[in-house]
C-alpha cells in the first residue's frame, strides 16, 4: 500500500527559512575571515544551538538556562541575516564582528554542554507553593481550652447611648385678628360649598406656612 506525498505548506516555508539563514551565516562567517569548510561549520553550530534549547525547553520546561541559550542562538541567527542584508560592509567586516565570529565555537561548546548535561530541576523557574487548606473539624468536636493559658477576660464594651429624639417643634403663636378673619374664610368656603373648609384650602386662601395652618385649624373646630 502507497501513501500519496503531499506537499505541506508549513515544512516548505520552514526549509526555505533553514536554507536562507545557513547561507546567510556561511556568508557572514567567510566575511569574517573563517575559509573553507570553517565557514560552513558556524550555520552548523547556530542552528544545533537552537535545537538543542528548544529540545530542552519542550522536554523539560521552562527554565532560565534555556530560555538563555535558545535568545543567544536565536540572535546569532537573526544578526547574520540582518548583516547580510547591506547593513555591514562585509568586504571590510568591523573588527567586532571578526571578535564575535571567533569566539563564537567556545560560546556555543560551553550552551551545548550545559544543557545536555545540567540538571533540568536546578534551573527552572521556581513556581510558589499554593497555601495549604486548613483541615476540616470533625463534627461535634469541641476545643477546650489549655489550662496553662490563662484565660483573657471578654473586652467590656460601654453601651451607647441612645440618640435623643428631636423636640417637636412647638405650635406657632396665631395672632386673634387672623384667627378671625380664618373664621370669615371659613364660613364663606362653607355656605359656598356646604363642607367645612379643609387645611391645604385654608392655608392657599390665607397665603400662610403649613404649621401656622394647622394651628389655625386647630383653633377654629
Amino acid at each position: 500500500m502507497t501513501r500519496s506525498i503531499r506537499p505541506d505548506a508549513v515544512l516548505v516555508q520552514a526549509v526555505i527559512a533553514g536554507a536562507l539563514s545557513f547561507a546567510h551565516l556561511h556568508d557572514l562567517a567567510a566575511a569574517a575571515g573563517q575559509t573553507g569548510w570553517k565557514a560552513w561549520a558556524y550555520p552548523i553550530s547556530v542552528d544545533l544551538l537552537l535545537v538543542a534549547a528548544w529540545r530542552r525547553l519542550r522536554n523539560s520546561g521552562p527554565s532560565r538556562l534555556a530560555w538563555s541559550w535558545f535568545l543567544i542562538a536565536l540572535v546569532a541567527s537573526l544578526g547574520a541575516n540582518v548583516a547580510t542584508a547591506g547593513f555591514l560592509d562585509l568586504q571590510h567586516p568591523p573588527a567586532w564582528l571578526r571578535f564575535g565570529v571567533a569566539g563564537w565555537p567556545a560560546l556555543a561548546f560551553l550552551g551545548g554542554t550545559l544543557l545536555a548535561h545540567s540538571n533540568s530541576a536546578g534551573d527552572r523557574v521556581p513556581v510558589p507553593p499554593a497555601p495549604a487548606a486548613p483541615a476540616p473539624e470533625a463534627e461535634g468536636t469541641v476545643i477546650e481550652p489549655d489550662p496553662a493559658e490563662p484565660a483573657e477576660p471578654a473586652p467590656v464594651v460601654a453601651a451607647e447611648p441612645a440618640p435623643a429624639l428631636p423636640a417637636a417643634d412647638p405650635a406657632p403663636a396665631v395672632p386673634a385678628a387672623l384667627v378671625d378673619h380664618a373664621r370669615k374664610v371659613a364660613d364663606e368656603h362653607h355656605a359656598r360649598t356646604g363642607a367645612r373648609i379643609d387645611t391645604d384650602t385654608l392655608r392657599s386662601r390665607l397665603g400662610v406656612p403649613a404649621p401656622l395652618a394647622n394651628a389655625i385649624a386647630a383653633q377654629l373646630t
